[in-house]
């Protein structure tokens, strides 16, 4: 049995564990993962290149149009890799394993 002052300590290195490395805390006591946080610079930049390839396009500048589509696809292909490996990091331990015991 912990006496008040070790519980204390454990609870403060606890606390600081979570808001120095919320995923390995989370993967730890087997609870929800951090929130991962959308790319918006990759949004913002694929929605802005898009827009300058079609206006590209319309002007009749193919080339310029296909090399910006291009890189918006890219770009694109960036953000799906990115929520792919989000989704993947899944809460903790898998099913029916419990967390760890402290």
């Amino acid at each position: 049995m912990l006496s008040k002052e070790d519980s204390r300590r454990l609870a403060q290195l606890e606390r600081q564990l979570r808001r120095e490395d919320p995923d390995f805390y989370y993967r730890m006591t087997g609870g929800e993962p951090a929130p991962k946080q959308v790319p918006v610079p990759l949004i913002l930049a694929a929605t802005v290149i898009w827009a300058a390839a079609l206006v590209l396009a319309v002007m009749g500048w193919w080339a310029a149009a296909i090399v910006a589509g291009v890189w918006a696809l890219v770009i694109m292909a960036a953000l799906g890799h990115h929520c792919r490996i989000a989704r993947r990091s899944g809460p903790g331990p898998g099913p029916g394993i419990p967390p760890p015991a402290w």
